[in-house]
């Protein structure tokens, strides 16, 4: 019985400490956007990523990733079907080349990215 009434303080210690620290946030700096005028379009976007990346700069890559692809979801679907994602494939390869970024394979990084502008601009995006 001692045991466990000498045990309790230090795991509520323990868990006090715990909680306090998960309380502590790392905040990251946003990433660099790339310098295109308001309004441009995703293969603008795709092809700022391409010269961001070629320039080593994967935080700007990155960032005009994103925002190609958040330019090519941006779109008007029927009332009632807003639950359904987008079919278009430069998505995808956008998500691809992501992945490739984050995985810091920048040779494939780049096929990938040079595959999304050829499909973009078939669309006229």
């Amino acid at each position: 019985m001692r045991t466990l009434f000498f045990a309790a303080p230090l795991v509520m210690a323990l868990s006090a400490t715990a909680l306090a620290q998960s309380d502590r946030s790392v905040v990251l700096p946003p990433l660099p956007s790339p310098n295109l005028p308001e309004g441009s379009r995703p293969s603008d976007y795709l092809r700022a990523a391409q010269g961001a990346l070629a320039a080593g700069h994967a935080g700007e890559a990155e960032s005009a990733l994103e925002m190609a692809q958040t330019r090519i979801l941006d779109r008007s679907v029927p009332l009632g079907q807003t639950d359904n994602p987008s079919d278009n494939p430069t998505i995808g390869q956008i998500a691809q080349a992501r992945q490739a970024l984050a995985a810091r394979d920048r040779v494939t990084c780049q096929q990938l990215i040079q595959a999304a502008i050829a499909s973009a601009t078939a669309q006229g995006l």
